[in-house]
């Protein structure tokens, strides 16, 4: 079987806004997402921000009804078409193109804010992006992030719970030898140039083995998550950097 298949996205390019769609259930990730990247940002009127791998806009229409100025770019030309056309039809203007993480379209120091949800996992090099996001942020300005840890509890829950066994997750969207611990991305941030690095837990179902049965048959009555964060990255974890002046 495949593994990393990202041609899930394009074959569910046309569903990311149908709430009795799996993949609408990320769009509840946004709440507690932002709630976290917001101790960090007062207030986001005005600000200029890239949602790298964008997907069908989820992260993007959040930031454009905080006044954000939005950019979204994504490697699948049919999500940014769906993202595109979502946006038009909800009376938002957000600057959408096509194109690789490893090599984006904008000019150095372009930018206030880059986010990267549920992407890095995906790309083909995460030392690539993480200068790349570098060079495009302005000084000072904040990267914020969130992925998934590579260990043996990741691989229980992520691949062979979550996608295997209960089907939450589509069979081959990831990689385990793609996913990521936190001190090596903490290694490159540093290495690229990024201070004041903080990770934290995104706990989505229940801490490391234990998976919480309440919060998972919540997520199955309502479709939405019941997000935690906290100390345990041991399976997904969030976090910021900012660029060095």
């Amino acid at each position: 079987m495949k593994k990393n298949d990202l041609e899930f996205y394009d074959i569910n390019a046309d569903n990311w806004w149908d709430e009795d769609a799996k993949i609408y259930h990320l769009y509840y990730l946004n709440q507690p997402r932002f709630e976290f990247f917001s101790r960090y940002i007062s207030d986001w009127q005005g600000l200029k921000a890239l949602d790298v791998g964008c997907g069908g806009g989820f992260s993007c229409e959040f930031m454009a009804e905080l006044g954000v100025d939005v950019y979204g770019i994504d490697q699948s030309q049919k999500c940014v078409e769906a993202a595109t056309n979502h946006a038009v039809n909800s009376g938002f203007e957000i600057n959408y193109c096509y194109g690789m993480a490893e090599d984006m379209p904008y000019p150095e120091n372009y930018f206030d804010v880059v986010v990267c949800v549920d992407v890095l996992e995906h790309v083909e090099s995460v030392p690539c992006v993480v200068s790349e996001i570098f060079r495009i942020l302005k000084p000072n300005g904040l990267f914020f992030f969130d992925t998934i840890n590579r260990n043996f509890k990741s691989k229980l829950v992520m691949i062979w719970l979550m996608e295997n066994i209960l089907g939450e997750i589509q069979q081959g969207v990831h990689d385990w030898n793609k996913f990521i611990k936190p001190e090596e991305l903490i290694n490159l941030l540093e290495n690229s140039g990024f201070e004041e690095i903080e990770i934290r837990g995104f706990d989505i179902f229940g801490e490391a083995l234990r998976l919480d049965l309440t919060k998972y048959i919540q997520f199955k009555k309502t479709n939405k998550f019941n997000v935690t964060i906290n100390d345990d990255t041991s399976i997904n974890y969030i976090g910021k950097a900012s660029k060095a002046v």
